[in-house]
């Protein structure tokens, strides 16, 4: 398992707690935002909730691969991100996505998460709203 993943954070997923447990190259995602693109594990249903909450927060296209970009993955640091001993990790519903990425991309896309989940809670207020 990754070290540093708290395991009350992915207790509800148990198909996250695998991937986790053993990031191996099958188990890598990329997620294309902008001009990031960060190398994520977690399972399919979580990786693509990430993607969907971190859409809200650019006008582009906001993809996920299965497989290795074309051109790979730009930043050094985001590259050699992989052999480190703790990987940060972004709490998704009940699971987890762990963020292969340097600091600069991994702030960077915690910073995103948190304002794509204010602003789909914001759409989300504003439509019930509407609704009454």
């Amino acid at each position: 398992m990754i070290e540093g993943i708290e395991q009350h954070s992915i207790e509800g997923c148990s198909a996250c707690r695998s991937a986790l447990r053993s990031p191996g190259r099958d188990s890598v995602a990329f997620l294309l935002l902008d001009t990031l693109t960060v190398p994520v594990v977690g399972c399919q249903e979580h990786l693509e909730q990430l993607r969907s909450i971190c859409a809200h927060t650019t006008r582009g296209p906001t993809e996920l691969l299965e497989h290795r970009p074309a051109g790979g993955v730009p930043c050094p640091g985001c590259r050699l991100s992989s052999n480190r001993v703790e990987q940060p990790v972004i709490p998704v519903g009940d699971g987890a996505v762990a963020v292969f990425a340097c600091h600069a991309h991994s702030s960077e896309l915690f910073e995103r998460f948190d304002t794509g989940l204010r602003t789909r809670q914001r759409i989300t207020a504003s439509l019930d709203a509407s609704n009454e």
